[in-house]
Formats: C-alpha cells, sequence, structure tokens
C-alpha cells in the first residue's frame, strides 16, 4: 500500500534500467500454464511434487490440468518454444507474482513477486558473468552491503548423473543419520539433500561426495572462466560445493546472494544459474539459456535490515485548494498535469482550513490557493509551504511558467 509501495516500484524502476542496459526487454507472462510447463523442473523437487497449486479448468469435455506459476524460468522458455525469437541469445526480463503452497515465514510468502532476467541461445560463460553482475549490482544500488555471492558448477548432465549416482549409493549408506524430510529425497533426488538446513543431516551432507571433485575436464575449464570473469567485474565470490539449487534443469553455473543481514543467518534473497537441457524438454531444439530471479520481498526486508533503500520521496508540486465550489480546482489540475507538474486538489467543497491540512499532509512544495477574489481578477494566490510567509500572487495564465521555474531542478 502507498507509501510503501513506492518503494517497491523504486525497486522495479532500477532493475528495469539496470537490465535494459544490457540489451533485455520486458516480457509479460501468463500467470498460469499447463502443467507439464512446470513439471519440466523435475519431478522429484519438492516445488513440482507438494507446492504448486494445480487446478482443472472448466471445460467438462477436456479438462486441462493447469498450475500457477511458481517460478519465472519455466514460462519464459516456454514462450521461446513457441515463438522461436529470430535474434539470440534472446534477452528479457519480467516482473511477476509466484505461488508456492510453503509454510508461510518472515518475508517468503505463498504469493511472492520477482525480478529476474533470462538469456537464451547462447553457452558463452560471459553470459553466466553478465547475469551474476547485473544481480550484485542491482544489490549494490539499493545500498546492500552485507550481501554474499556463493556460486559452483554443477557440470553438465552426464557430470551430473554420475555424481548423483555416487551421492546415492554413500546417502543410502547413511540414510538412519539423516533428517526424516531428508531421507525420502535419497532415492528420487539425492542431490537436493546437499542444501538442507536441518542439524540432524549436517554430518552426513559434509562428509558426503563433492560434486566439483565429479567435473569433466571441459565443465572444469568452463567453470573457471566463469570465476575469472567474476573476478575482472570485481565481483567477490565464494566456492560452494554443496550449493546445487533446486530445480532439475540447471547445468554448469548455480549461485545464490545470500544475505546476513536478515535473522541474523544468511538467507537467500536471488539466485539462478544456466539450464542448457531445459528448452529441449519443452519440445524446443537443444537450446542454451541461463538466468536469476529476484524475490522482491526479500530483498526489501534485507534492505530494512541494513537500513537501506528507503522509500523514495514523492512530493507534489502543487496542491490547489478552491473556495469556489471546484471547478477552478478541476482546471487547474488537469492544466498542471498535462504540463508536466504533479498537482491532487481538495474535494468535497471542504473548508479553507481542512483544505490547507490536506496540502500539508500531501507534502506538496505549493498550495494554489482559488477564492472568490481571485477567482474574478484571473489570477491565484501561490503559497510556498516550506516557508508560509512567501506568498505571492499570479495570473491564472501564468501558473504553470511559475511553477515550472520554481520546481526546476529538484
Amino acid at each position: 500500500m502507498p507509501p510503501e509501495s513506492s518503494r517497491w516500484e523504486a525497486l522495479v524502476v532500477r532493475f528495469a534500467t539496470l537490465v535494459e542496459r544490457a540489451g533485455y526487454g520486458l516480457i509479460c507472462g501468463p500467470m498460469f500454464e499447463d502443467i507439464g510447463v512446470f513439471e519440466r523442473m523435475g519431478e522429484g523437487t519438492d516445488v513440482v511434487r507438494k507446492e504448486m497449486y494445480d487446478f482443472y479448468d472448466k471445460d467438462p469435455s477436456n479438462p486441462q490440468r493447469l498450475a500457477l506459476r511458481p517460478e519465472g524460468t519455466a514460462g519464459v522458455a516456454r514462450a521461446f518454444v513457441e515463438h522461436r525469437p529470430a535474434t539470440l541469445p534472446w534477452k528479457v526480463w519480467y516482473v511477476a507474482p509466484n505461488f508456492r503452497y510453503e509454510s508461510p515465514q518472515a518475508h517468503r510468502y505463498r504469493q511472492h513477486h520477482q525480478v529476474g532476467i533470462e538469456a537464451i541461445g547462447s553457452p558463452d560463460p560471459d553470459l553466466d558473468v553478465e547475469a551474476m553482475v547485473l544481480l550484485h549490482d542491482l544489490y549494490a544500488a539499493v545500498g546492500l552491503r552485507q550481501v554474499e555471492l556463493v556460486i559452483n558448477s554443477v557440470g553438465t548432465v552426464a557430470d551430473r548423473r554420475s555424481y548423483a549416482s555416487e551421492l546415492r549409493s554413500f546417502l543410502t549408506t547413511h540414510k538412519g543419520d539423516l533428517d526424516p524430510e531428508d531421507q525420502e529425497k535419497v532415492d528420487r533426488h539425492p542431490m537436493r539433500v546437499l542444501d538442507t538446513k536441518r542439524a540432524a543431516s549436517l554430518a552426513v551432507v559434509t562428509a558426503a561426495p563433492q560434486l566439483p571433485d565429479h567435473l569433466s575436464a571441459d565443465a572444469a575449464a568452463r567453470f573457471g572462466q566463469v570465476k575469472n570473469g567474476l573476478t575482472a567485474a570485481g565481483v567477490a565470490f565464494v566456492v560452494d560445493p554443496r550449493l546445487v539449487r533446486g530445480l532439475d534443469y540447471y547445468t554448469h553455473t548455480a549461485f545464490e546472494f545470500q544475505s546476513q543481514a536478515i535473522g541474523g543467518a544468511k538467507s537467500t534473497i536471488g539466485g539462478g544459474g544456466r539450464y542448457d537441457g531445459l528448452i529441449e524438454s519443452l519440445g524446443g531444439p537443444p537450446t542454451p539459456g541461463v538466468g536469476f530471479g529476484c524475490g522482491i520481498e526479500r530483498t526489501l526486508a534485507a534492505c530494512d535490515a541494513e537500513e537501506a533503500f528507503p522509500a523514495p520521496p514523492n512530493p507534489l508540486d502543487a496542491y490547489v485548494i478552491d473556495l469556489t465550489g471546484g471547478g477552478a480546482a478541476r482546471d487547474l489540475c488537469t492544466d498542471l498535469r498535462r504540463a508536466g507538474l504533479s498537482a491532487d486538489r481538495g474535494f468535497d467543497q471542504r473548508s479553507m482550513k481542512s483544505q490547507i491540512k490536506s496540502a500539508g499532509r500531501s507534502t506538496a512544495r505549493f498550495a494554489v490557493i482559488v477564492g472568490p477574489d481571485e477567482l474574478s481578477e484571473g489570477v491565484v494566490t501561490v503559497r510556498d509551504l516550506r516557508n508560509d510567509a512567501a506568498q505571492v500572487s499570479v495570473a491564472r495564465s501564468d501558473l504553470i511558467s511559475y511553477l515550472l521555474a520554481a520546481t526546476a531542478g529538484e
């Protein structure tokens, strides 16, 4: 709600400005899709098994099973497959609500909102670097300092398959030492155990085989290029061999930005990675891609914790006080707004005292007063609300130029 929503809006504007400088254009996708689009994220993931909101549409003869969007990448990938953009890489950004049926907790909601980017059509590791640098620069732009970039390489599909097999064998041997919630992941999705936060499982996970030891030579060299690119951009990072992210479509680079200011522990506020097999799984040609999602609520929570990025001031240029019935205020506001000035007014023919109070609450720079004498003389009284003693009479025809000059540079 206003005025807090102005902070939300300012964050989206900062993000749009940042990524559009890098060639990304806005994509507006649907809030729900055929459930098969999201099942490509991996049927063993919690998002698909437990957290998606799904339903059937109203066609009685052929009901289609749909799902509310749980994350941003799959829907963008489906749009790419459907429309086949000619210029590659296809670079898009989005701002959208996502939906997950999970336990509500601080700064995590069943309807949460993200900004994000996707760059589809190039395997170049510099695109991975570009994505991470853009997100790093967003956090810097809103004043966050207690944010750490954590990266890993999950290798090729073959690397992951080989590693998952060895990890499953290890975890099966130590299954009784895992938390019950993690035990059920061992057979279906062993790599999801790696990012557990459950204390009972940490000793087993710490001793488990590490993914970087199973990378092919090409995947390891590629990861080296990514690290070199981040270093060249001046972006600090930490390599965490346990970071695998939660979705099956990731290959090669995986990354998270973690805030150390929320709740006294590291908390992910944005992340993403490369997904070179997702487009093909949706029926398109083999096409590489990389992207990220950034949680708006969690980013603003991190800003609160660091006392950064306050709601931007949004004072009006003018507040029109009309004591002649309201028609003058109506017409003046229209003219001022069309001239590029922000203006509001009193309504319901309230008293002078009441309208002056409203003008003060509006944080307007100037009050423009129209009484019977002003109306008959074709003038208005302009009062500087930052200095009540400063009050001048201005011809109605000169009001716009007077206010433009008075507010220039503010």
